[in-house]
């Protein structure tokens, strides 16, 4: 007869194997962290694949907007030089003064869609000079950005985190992840023959593929249709031969910002999303830095100084706004490092090969698809970070579940229908005669972790919250110990200011 135990003899198993997996305030099996840099050698080597990897982003999202301001391959160019020298500088700031967790904090996809309303806003459309526009579009991107890093700033500084639960943080995490997944095989497929053996490699021998880049120069595309080799070949996108040798990035270079109400609201929008999306971030960036959860004060003091980063983003003229670089949290879990030190090193590669825009173009024009190869590896550890602090909760809770699953689910779907809408009609589905607020909607529902953050944070806050047994099956008392700064003797080892800052500026 079967036993419904586990300590019996019959070949059962033993009681130590029915044992849970026990909960782990810091993420066991890292090599390196925050605190614990490698030899310098191999820190050197690592701090320069964290900048290869985002230079993904740092390419794409020029690329993609900078033809529909105006511009040519020179313009182009310079907007990615300083958009690398910006991040570079905004990476500094928050690993000496921000979280100072090893977060690369870089161009988010989130400013897009409002930058696109700017380019598209009546005021440039009778422009006759490409160029001319583009400045002239630069510019109220400019002042847009110094506007929205206000609400940034100050919401930042404040942000209320102190009711974030395992259990909510666990959407938003996940999706701030999964929900890049566009970005993954669809460009993986775009050429085939290099990013699917590059995502192959990748997962068995968890490689970075960025030596592609010498074979595409040397013409091995050269016949191939103009498609495939747009997307193939390094030496057609421009960047190389539109760089500057030596250039270095300037407040204000594209002339004084303009600035218009109904663009500022629309970025200001963006901004909250990023918000939100950092702090996904942010959250998954100190488990894979084997760190304790993150007071909530000190997740604020990072918050606010992304805010300033997209100060910076306008001041600078980068044409697009800042926030923690996702694919860069995934390398921390692929290398098992999360030194500050190697971010730091990474963030001084950024500057050096925005100044030298010849030989940072070189890096800068590898082929799309290897960089969507290694965000199916990146992605995928940066949602499992969320999916990891379910360990926290009860999953057997019917509550539990239906937060879980719901958010999720509306996560996924809300912003589907927001994105099937907008590329079947060419707006968005809130269309009124108020572009700015259109702009608003649109941007806050087109996020997947924003949406299934905020549901999750609704529900897990109101759905019975006061029954007794609730506390614990949302995980909440887990983390009660790091609510304040100071209840935890770990938090000044992981997030003290340098300097002795903090008798200056004490968290709580």
């Amino acid at each position: 007869m079967a036993g419904g135990g586990g300590g019996g003899g019959g070949g059962g198993a033993k009681q130590d194997d029915l044992t849970p997996h026990p909960v782990k305030d810091q993420l066991p099996g890292v090599s390196y962290c925050i605190t614990s840099p490698p030899p310098w050698p191999e820190a050197i080597l690592l701090g320069f694949q964290h900048y290869l990897v985002m230079l993904g982003t740092t390419v794409i999202i020029p690329t993609a907007l900078v033809p529909q301001m105006g511009g040519n391959n020179e313009d182009k160019a310079v907007v990615i030089q300083t958009l690398l020298f910006v991040a570079g500088i905004n990476t500094l700031l928050q690993s000496f003064f921000g979280t100072r967790l090893p977060a690369v904090i870089g161009g988010s996809y989130t400013f897009v869609v409002p930058t696109i309303s700017i380019v598209l806003a009546g005021r440039y459309a009778n422009e006759p000079n490409p160029h001319t526009k583009f400045l002239r579009i630069m510019r109220g991107t400019q002042g847009a950005l110094i506007v929205a890093s206000a609400l940034q700033i100050i919401v930042g500084f404040q942000w209320p985190l102190a009711y974030l639960s395992p259990l909510s943080a666990a959407p938003l995490v996940a999706l701030v992840g999964f929900g890049l997944y566009e970005l993954g095989f669809p460009s993986v497929a775009k050429c085939v023959e290099i990013g699917l053996p590059e995502l192959i490699l990748l997962v068995i021998f968890a490689m970075c593929g960025y030596m592609h880049i010498f074979s595409t120069v040397g013409g091995a595309y050269r016949n191939a249709p103009p498609k495939t080799q747009f997307h193939c070949r390094t030496d057609r996108s421009g960047l190389i031969g539109g760089a500057p040798w030596i250039r270095v990035p300037y407040p204000f270079q594209w002339g004084a910002p303009t600035f218009d109400a109904g663009e500022a609201f629309a970025m200001m929008a963006a901004s909250f999303v990023a918000l939100v999306e950092s702090t996904g971030a942010f959250i998954a960036v100190s488990r894979y830095a084997s760190a304790t959860p993150i007071p909530p004060s000190v997740l604020s003091r990072g918050i606010g100084w992304q805010g300033i980063g997209i100060l910076l983003d306008g001041l600078f003229g980068t044409g697009n706004g800042s926030s923690v670089s996702v694919e860069n949290a995934g390398l921390l879990a692929l290398t098992r490092v999360g030194s500050r030190r190697v971010v730091q090193i990474s963030a001084g590669f950024m500057i050096f090969f925005s100044i030298l825009g010849k030989f940072g173009a070189v890096f800068a024009a590898i082929p799309a698809p290897i960089f969507a190869a290694l965000y199916c590896i990146f992605f995928a550890y940066a949602g499992s970070a969320g999916l990891g602090f379910l360990q926290f909760c009860n999953l057997n809770s019917f509550r539990t579940k239906f937060i879980l699953g719901f958010s999720v689910f509306m996560g996924l779907s809300v912003p589907q229908y927001f994105n099937e809408y907008t590329s079947v009609a060419g707006f968005g589905p809130v269309h009124t005669r108020s572009r700015w607020f259109n702009d608003i909607v649109n941007v806050l529902f087109s996020s997947k972790a924003f949406v299934a953050g905020l549901v999750a944070y609704l529900l897990d806050n109101t759905l019975h919250r006061h029954e007794s047994c609730v506390k614990k099956d949302r995980g909440y008392h887990w983390w009660d110990k790091f609510r304040s700064y100071r209840t935890d003797t770990r938090s000044e080892e992981f997030y003290s200011l340098p300097f002795n800052l903090n008798k200056f500026f004490p968290s709580v």
